[in-house]
């Protein structure tokens, strides 16, 4: 059993990985790749510490959109196992491969033009969070939705540009220090309203995360194999959303 759950892990990592790529607002999709930073790889980052850690790697896509959310929006962030979604017919490891549980968390960054801002040393804090919830994963959630996570926009988040970074963070093999599989991209938005609420507990990007963290060195599965938890609790990484 624990060699044949080894060998379908080792297929999944080589083949199963996922790309942020697009945005909607309160149900407006905004289009594929508009305003969002992204690499043409699937592949995840697995060094916390990784120069490249805020918003990914060698970036194929990026425009001069700037995306205007309204604080108290629903927000949208589309997942596709490859640029455009599936890689083939019938794929089903798109959006992403069902045996990637974990969560999903997304960051903002106050920038003066999110067009043009670079990601080293930004000030990052948390607006939304799903991780495990009656043995149900984010990621569940998002396949569910074909590739959507969806998340509300704070409404007191003050207006101007931001980068916001969404991440997925795949625990199948997380058992092993170094073996989390982390995917993430930046949109670029502009937030509008009245708030005043500039973010609290900001972190940086390396830096946020140890590889050592309770939810990032963590075992998912019970003694059945079943990715459930346990019954333990899951401790996403990273400081709490900011609340309103």
């Amino acid at each position: 059993m624990k060699a044949l759950l080894c060998i379908f892990l080792l297929v999944a990592c080589a083949s199963a990985h996922s790309i942020f790529q697009k945005l909607s607002v309160d149900g407006v999709d905004q289009g594929q790749l508009k305003g969002i930073r992204a690499p043409s790889s699937d592949y995840p980052l697995q060094d916390v510490g990784d120069a490249a850690f805020a918003c990914n790697k060698d970036l194929k896509f990026k425009d001069d959109t700037v995306i205007s959310v309204p604080a108290g929006a629903k927000v949208g962030a589309w997942w596709g196992h490859v640029i455009g979604g599936a890689q083939s017919t019938n794929d089903h490891d798109n959006p992403i491969a069902a045996s990637h549980k974990g969560p999903i968390m997304v960051y903002l960054a106050k920038v003066d033009n999110a067009a043009t801002a670079g990601t080293t040393h930004l000030k990052w804090f948390k607006v939304a969070e799903q991780g495990l919830n009656g043995g149900k994963w984010a990621v569940d959630s998002m396949i569910a939705n074909n590739g959507w996570h969806y998340f509300t926009m704070p409404s007191c988040v003050a207006p101007g540009d931001y980068l916001m970074r969404v991440e997925l963070i795949a625990l199948h093999g997380a058992n092993k220090q170094g073996q989390a599989q982390f995917y993430m991209e930046c949109a670029q938005i502009r937030v509008t309203g009245s708030g005043t609420n500039n973010g609290a507990n900001h972190v940086e990007f390396p830096g946020a995360y140890k590889a050592s963290d309770p939810g990032i060195l963590v075992n998912i599965y019970d003694n059945s194999g079943n990715p459930n938890g346990g019954g333990r609790p899951y401790v996403i990484p990273g400081p709490r959303p900011i609340s309103c």
